[in-house]
């Protein structure tokens, strides 16, 4: 599994909220973003997931989806 740092998230906002493009956050993460969904007409949808590395620090796990699978589109 690849992380991504908190600037590479982002960055990967930004372009989907420039291209018109939802965020919302699911669950508040307590160094990044926790768990974020990223959906918009034409756009793919993306779950973002903080990963625990150790005390001080996490990174985020990033998964492109076709269509928003049913147990994040409840949320």
């Amino acid at each position: 599994m690849k992380l991504y740092s908190l600037s590479a998230i982002d960055t990967l906002i930004n372009k989907y909220l420039k291209e018109g493009g939802e965020f919302e956050t699911v669950k508040e993460g307590s160094l990044g973003y926790g768990l974020a969904i990223l959906k918009g007409e034409g756009l793919k949808a993306c779950v973002i997931q903080e990963r625990y590395l150790n005390p001080w620090s996490s990174g985020h796990s990033v998964r492109f989806y076709n269509e928003l699978p049913k147990k994040y589109a409840k949320a």
